[in-house]
């Protein structure tokens, strides 16, 4: 990268998916130029949980979020609180440095709307209370995620909506909101063009980008798995898209994920 950095503000390196080769794939990333990446980790996976491990040893610029993800929101159906407070005790194992992925998915709708949303406003009022970040999950379910985030956040939460895939409305209303925007592999999809227009409306001081590793690996890589190192592809797509240089953006992205992650919480 000429000397710049880039940060991966959003991947899965304890999936199961880089068990066999963490140690190659951390090393192509570092080789790559980037500097650090968020990984997601859900919340209460033993699996998980060994590989965070691993991966800290390995690469000790690596930071960790944990969060109940839509998905995964049945288990607490009508027990909300008790999820929130799994989390607590997460991000302190973990030393985590936000929360999530957290948010409403409504296009598989795994667990029932009304459970999603309350394991949600749970885990936002745990971060309004503790001053970490929110990394968003939302997805077919833009409306209530905002309700939920205006309601449970009271204007005291901050955050990023990742692998952002919503119009240039959403996208303002997100920014209004005073949450960041993070922009994945998508963005270089051929039908992609109205995200393309979202990286150029994103201001510089709330964009992020990311790999949602191993999912959505960037063109020329599509079908294959997503990896950090990729990263790089999607700064390329968004550099280019903002009339900058690959350094510029590394640079501009990496001061934004600083202030994203904000100082480190005393246990």
């Amino acid at each position: 990268m000429g000397g710049g950095r880039l940060i991966d503000s959003h991947c899965h390196l304890a999936d199961e998916a880089f068990a066999g080769d963490l140690g190659e794939v951390v090393a192509r990333a570092r080789q790559a130029g980037v500097a650090s990446a968020l990984c997601i980790l859900a919340e209460g996976d033993a699996a998980e949980a060994a590989a965070a491990a691993r991966l800290r040893e390995m690469w000790p610029a690596v930071q960790f979020s944990v969060g109940v993800h839509p998905h995964n929101a049945a288990a607490f159906a009508g027990r909300p609180q008790e999820a929130a407070d799994a989390v607590r005790r997460d991000v302190l194992a973990h030393q985590a440095r936000a929360i999530g992925e957290i948010g409403l998915d409504y296009h598989y709708d795994f667990a029932p709307r009304d459970v999603q949303q309350e394991v949600f406003e749970a885990q936002v009022a745990l971060a309004r209370e503790v001053g970490l970040p929110l990394v968003i999950h939302t997805r077919e379910a833009a409306a209530d995620t905002l309700d939920v985030l205006r309601r449970a956040g009271g204007g005291g939460v901050r955050g990023v909506f990742h692998c952002f895939t919503g119009d240039t409305a959403m996208a303002r209303e997100v920014l209004d909101l005073g949450f960041s925007v993070s922009l994945s592999g998508i963005v270089s999809f051929p039908r992609a063009g109205e995200l393309r227009e979202v990286a150029r409306l994103i201001p510089a001081e709330r964009l992020l980008i990311e790999t949602d590793a191993p999912y959505l690996a960037p063109v020329p890589h599509r079908g294959r798995r997503n990896e950090p190192a990729l990263v790089v592809r999607v700064a390329e797509e968004v550099a280019a898209l903002r009339g900058v240089s690959l350094d510029e953006l590394g640079a501009l992205v990496s001061g934004n994920f600083d202030r994203f992650l904000g100082p480190t919480l005393s246990a």
